[in-house]
């Protein structure tokens, strides 16, 4: 009787226990799809922007740009430029060994234009255009200024002295292509061709000499 007392408890042990494993086994299952819903929810994962501020908020707004003046033309004097005039050379007469002839500038801009003064005349040579000598010595006093309409003409009377009547040594006589011309008052030049021969040397004179310009 004992014997068998022992054994229901046993038995009855065993399905207590067995009870117990699958009361747990069912309580998980019941449990999982909780948890698992919990860690997929929208409002868990999603990251919260309501206070992030915009990319367009936090840069900084670019500077203003300063406003240029408009670039002023220049200043019309009103005086003739080297890009306004044709150059020719006039004959004229001699006289003790000096030729005199006539710088003939005339107003092709098409528009009036004034000259006054001394035109600035040298001898040139070579391609490159190289100076030959001394400039034109000014002779006499300033003009008062010379309106040419276009079209019209103004003259400057230019000396050319005889250079072989110096000492060939001292002289250096060059053969010379043309004149280089400033016109009075203006920094860029006028290339007139014209043969002669000018001295290279330092002589004891005037090789050329020109006059203030006048109406021609």
């Amino acid at each position: 009787m004992t014997m068998v007392r022992s054994k229901l408890i046993s038995i009855g042990g065993l399905v207590a226990g067995t009870a117990g494993l699958l009361l747990l086994s069912a309580c998980g299952a019941e449990t999982a799809p909780v948890a698992q819903n919990t860690s997929a929810s929208p409002s868990s994962s999603a990251p919260d922007t309501s206070a992030a501020p915009s990319a367009s908020s936090s840069s900084p707004a670019p500077a203003p740009q300063p406003v240029q003046p408009p670039a002023q033309a220049p200043k019309n004097d009103g005086l003739c430029k080297a890009g306004d005039v044709k150059l020719s050379i006039r004959d004229s007469d001699a006289a003790a060994g000096t030729v005199y002839r006539k710088l003939v500038i005339t107003n092709a801009s098409g528009h009036p234009c004034t000259v006054q003064g001394f035109p600035g005349i040298s001898y040139v040579t070579g391609a490159d255009g190289h100076q030959v000598g001394e400039a034109a010595y000014r002779d006499g006093s300033k003009g008062g200024p010379v309106q040419l309409a276009n079209g019209e003409s103004a003259i400057a009377d230019v000396g050319f002295v005889n250079v072989r009547n110096y000492d060939e040594a001292v002289c250096k006589p060059t053969e010379t292509r043309g004149l280089r011309v400033y016109l009075p008052q203006e920094t860029a030049s006028n290339f007139v061709p014209v043969q002669g021969l000018g001295c290279a040397g330092k002589i004891p004179g005037n090789q050329l000499t020109v006059k203030t310009v006048h109406k021609g």
